[in-house]
């Protein structure tokens, strides 16, 4: 979820359910993706949509090896901007 509030800043949130596990593996799971995207907003900071973002990650997402997760988020980022880039010729 992606919520546009018209500033140039952005701020994440990450929400795992219990479904994902226990505490330990909800909080590991959401400490890795904390670090993607953070290398993420280092290595291309236009990649990440001003605004707030919700990132959800379901059981499967613990599974995911780190190469995986990370591309997962790029596409997903990817996908936001395609969704929210102004139409082409106006």
């Amino acid at each position: 979820m992606h919520l546009d509030d018209g500033s140039d800043n952005f701020r994440i949130a990450y929400a795992v359910t219990k479904r994902v596990g226990g505490a330990v593996v909800r909080n590991r799971l959401r400490r890795r993706l904390r670090a993607i995207c953070a290398d993420l907003v280092r290595s291309d900071p236009a990649r990440v949509p001003s605004g707030a973002l919700l990132i959800s990650a379901g059981p499967d997402a613990v599974r995911r090896r780190p190469d995986e997760l990370r591309n997962d988020v790029v596409l997903l980022l990817d996908a936001l901007r395609a969704r929210t880039a102004p139409p082409v010729g106006r």
